[in-house]
């Protein structure tokens, strides 16, 4: 039975910035950078920068919402922008960088008011939540020098990304907030030495490494979705090894330079837990990268228990075969 799809329009300010956030996740079927909510049929770039057009970039999402639903995605909104911000989106300013959620019916309407009043609930932020929440308007694709262009463009989308404060704002707004002692008491040994502590487990001594069985492993810490059996292989190291993440969304990797090497270290971003290390050395029809995890880090979610442990959107990547082939 072919899939009932829906639209999505979010403002976030740079639209750049607010592509590859929904991207790789099961249920998107394309993320389109534009314009909404202006007076001037198929503006320009040049022509809604100058502030004339009354329209504000945004991006057009295409979804099912069987598989992801509509509050997944304004989970994902409100995590990528500064709600409070009246003039615009960090160093961007101007009516057409100001954030903005366009429904298209009812429901969302309704379930976008409804997160809108979770935000302001959560106290996380000093200011009064500021997003507009609007009926859709007529979309405009940008030019296509503008889609995607995280891909097209990495060196300057991370520098922008980073330059502009929205990296470090979005990521120290949505950290979990832990209790060391506690978790103490909640982990064992092993699952604090390596998330806190940037330890490393024992290879081929530990709980992961020639697990086979069909899930999904998330943070032992913050419960993020990390890795897919479906990217897991047996690389020989004695660590569980995977391809890729699920979703980039949820992994943030440094440069680590202890114990005399250089290498790139991987953690999970809201939970900030150290996973392990990503190296160039994976197979290179899968894209030449070996996810190098501790088994320590993860907790493992059988593809049976997805729904009820609150992943079920996550069901079809084992049940239609689709993959975050998207990246």
């Amino acid at each position: 039975m072919t899939a009932k799809l829906e639209k999505a329009t979010f403002a976030g300010g740079c639209f750049w910035c607010m592509v590859k956030p929904f991207t790789e996740f099961p249920g998107i079927h394309s993320v389109i950078s534009g314009f909404s909510g202006g007076h001037k049929e198929n503006p320009s770039y040049e022509e809604v920068v100058t502030g004339s057009t009354g329209h504000r970039e945004v991006v057009e999402i295409t979804f099912d919402p069987n598989v992801f639903p509509y509050e997944k995605l304004l989970d994902i909104f409100w995590r990528n922008i500064d709600p409070t911000d009246e003039g615009g989106q960090f160093h961007d300013r101007g009516e057409h960088y100001k954030t903005a959620i366009f429904y298209h019916n009812e429901k969302q309407k309704e379930l976008a008011e409804k997160s809108k009043a979770q935000i302001e609930n959560l106290n996380k932020f000093n200011k009064p939540i500021v997003t507009d929440i609007l009926p859709a308007k007529p979309f405009y694709p940008a030019e296509e020098g503008h889609q995607d262009y995280y891909k097209k463009n990495p060196y300057h989308y991370n520098r922008y990304y980073e330059g502009s404060g929205r990296k470090d704002f979005t990521e120290t707004k949505w950290k979990v907030e832990k209790d060391l002692e506690k978790l103490k008491e909640s982990l064992t040994p092993i699952q604090y030495e390596v998330t806190q502590n940037n330890g490393t487990e024992r290879p081929f001594a530990n709980e992961f490494h020639d697990h086979k069985q069909e899930g999904i492993y998330v943070d032992i810490v913050s419960g993020e979705p990390l890795f897919s059996s479906k990217d897991k292989y047996d690389s020989g190291c004695g660590w569980p090894s995977f391809t890729r993440p699920i979703s980039h969304f949820h992994i943030t990797d440094t440069v680590d330079k202890s114990h005399g090497m250089v290498r790139t270290e991987v953690r999970s971003k809201y939970g900030d837990s150290h996973l392990g290390h990503v190296f160039p050395d994976g197979p290179r029809d899968k894209g030449g990268l070996r996810y190098c995890i501790n088994s320590a880090a993860l907790r493992f979610i059988s593809k049976d228990d997805l729904i009820k442990e609150g992943y079920g959107e996550y069901k079809a990547l084992f049940e239609t075969g689709e993959s975050n082939d998207k990246l």
